[in-house]
């Protein structure tokens, strides 16, 4: 296997990239993390497929988002700036992203931000995510991270359960007409709106997923309703984001989510890794499938990955999240027998 093809892949391609030139960069990243990444490799050999017969987006693999938990998936050879780990539940084993480069990471979130909501420095931005914070190593913590500081707002920061004096904040903030984000893993939101109920008027919220085993899982619409009638908001935003990418899709209130140029969303048949659903031919009808997802800006590691969410694609490209593939094992995994150096 080569390790020297770059294909001199930029960010700015990545980045810029247009609609009518996304198969394409798609074939160029794939030749190039075929020949770079050991693991996605070992399984598109497993599955046969290749350059030489990879010609259209429809036939790349979509490596199982499981190998991100046992194995370091990561095209070509560095030493990374940091590894992101999943939260997980206890006892569970969490994924593991080797990134090469932060800048690029940054790149991707601050440009989707912008594109979504405007400039980080027209906010009050305050991170509600007291499980991550605890943690640590998280990719969620170190993107809220870098939207404070670009706020340059004296106010913007992490509460854990200080609930008290953050609701003091909004208060203030709201008095003052002052833009702001709150941005929080769902239970921490919910426990909030309930012990603090206030009505937002200059406040976004913004849920990021998670109930984690704290409290009865709801439904995204559940929570959104609860969360909707406790702060006097007629919208609750959120945010789609795993460990295993670097890009993020959102959604403004509906739960229908957009994602930026560079990252898409297509669907797979639930009992074949290698299905492409063509939403082409779905004569405008929404379809529901298993969610792979196509994320450029993984360009280190890889960008064809096979969730584990379950998932409605929009004629539009727009998709909602509707729920997980219970013990799913995409096929396909078990076909591939790998070194010890590459788990």
């Amino acid at each position: 296997m080569s390790t020297n093809r770059n294909h001199h892949i930029s960010n700015q391609e990545i980045f810029e990239v247009e609609a009518s030139g996304f198969e394409a960069l798609c074939l160029r990243v794939f030749d190039y993390q075929y020949h770079n990444n050991p693991i996605y490799h070992a399984y598109c050999q497993a599955l046969n497929r290749n350059p030489e017969n990879v010609n259209r987006l429809q036939r790349i693999p979509f490596l199982p988002i499981r190998f991100f938990k046992t194995h370091t998936v990561v095209s070509g050879e560095f030493n990374p700036e940091i590894v992101f780990e999943s939260s997980g539940t206890t006892g569970s084993i969490p994924s593991r992203h080797a990134i090469k480069s932060l800048s690029l990471y940054e790149d991707s979130f601050l440009n989707c931000f912008r594109q979504f909501f405007g400039n980080p420095d027209s906010f009050c931005i305050i991170g509600l995510l007291p499980s991550y914070l605890e943690r640590g190593n998280s990719s969620l913590v170190y993107m809220t991270e870098q939207l404070i500081r670009l706020s340059g707002h004296p106010k913007s920061g992490f509460y854990l359960y200080e609930f008290e004096k953050l609701a003091a904040l909004i208060k203030e903030q709201e008095q003052l007409q002052q833009p702001t984000l709150l941005l929080g893993v769902s239970y921490a939101l919910l426990d909030f709106s309930h012990q603090y109920p206030q009505r937002f008027q200059h406040t976004i919220v913004m849920e990021t997923g998670g109930m984690k085993g704290r409290q009865k899982e709801l439904s995204r619409t559940e929570l959104h309703e609860q969360l909707k009638n406790n702060f006097q908001t007629e919208t609750i935003s959120s945010e789609y984001g795993m460990t295993e990418l670097l890009s993020q899709a959102y959604s403004n209130g509906s739960g229908i989510f957009s994602c930026p140029s560079w990252m898409r969303v297509v669907l797979r048949p639930e009992d074949d890794p290698l299905g492409f659903m063509d939403t082409s031919t779905s004569m405008g009808h929404k379809q529901t499938g298993p969610m792979n997802i196509i994320d450029l800006a993984n360009l280190h590691s890889c960008s064809f990955i096979a969730t584990e969410d379950l998932g409605v694609l929009h004629p539009d490209g727009q998709f909602e999240v509707v729920g997980r593939i219970q013990d799913s094992d995409v096929r396909g995994c078990g076909l591939m027998t790998l070194p010890d150096s590459h788990k």
